[in-house]
Formats: structure tokens, C-alpha cells, sequence
């Protein structure tokens, strides 16, 4: 299995839905922030938000696996990645999920501080 490295690209607040349906003192996600790397094969690696490992996670597993494309040959414009969005609707957090070159090997903990 490849690694798959984790970006968050963008969190934000959807203050048109907050407004309308949520609490007036949400805030965008506190828990992730732009830039933060994760590295994950088939488990949440530690510190990502486990609501938005299972919006993700079937996406870093067929990466892991060697999945070149989703959806036909236009949702993204490279082989080997997925933008995805977690599900919390009011503070969504967008990742982009990137197979790559390195194995994971017999013994790779997702949860350890990894630097590629």
C-alpha cells in the first residue's frame, strides 16, 4: 500500500447557513487549520478530526491501493489524488488527498509523526 499524504486546503464558514440554521457563535473549524499534513494508509492519523476521516476515508484507501481516477477522467486534472470535503455542513474543512511513491511496508503506523 501507498501512503497517502493528507493537505487541508481551506476551512471556512458557511455564514448563509449559520445565520439561518446555526448557532450565531460558530466559528470555521478549531480543530484543523490550512496547511496541516497528515499521512494515513487505512487509519485516522493522529490529530485529524475522526468526523472527517470517515468522509475520507474510502477515497485514502483506494489511493493507498494504487486508484489512479475517480468519477471517469474528469473530476480532477492528475492521476493519484482526491479533493474531498468533511461533512460538517455549517464549517466545512477541504482536503486534498495525494497518493504517494512511498510504501507503507508490514509495519507502518499511520499514527506516528511522519515527514516525507
Amino acid at each position: 500500500m501507498k501512503i497517502v499524504k493528507i493537505t487541508v486546503l481551506d476551512t471556512s464558514l458557511r455564514e448563509d447557513l449559520v445565520k439561518k440554521y446555526g448557532n450565531p457563535d460558530l466559528k470555521p473549524c478549531g480543530v484543523l487549520k490550512k496547511g496541516d499534513v497528515f499521512f494515513a494508509t487505512n487509519t485516522c492519523p493522529q490529530g485529524l478530526c475522526d468526523c472527517a476521516w470517515r468522509t475520507m476515508n474510502q477515497y485514502v484507501f483506494a489511493l493507498s491501493s494504487g486508484v489512479k481516477k475517480f468519477y471517469g477522467d474528469d473530476w480532477t486534472n492528475r492521476e493519484g489524488i482526491a479533493v474531498v470535503t468533511c461533512n460538517d455542513g455549517f464549517r466545512p474543512v477541504t482536503f486534498l488527498l495525494e497518493a504517494t511513491d512511498e510504501e507503507a511496508g508490514p509495519f507502518y503506523n499511520d499514527n506516528k509523526d511522519k515527514q516525507l
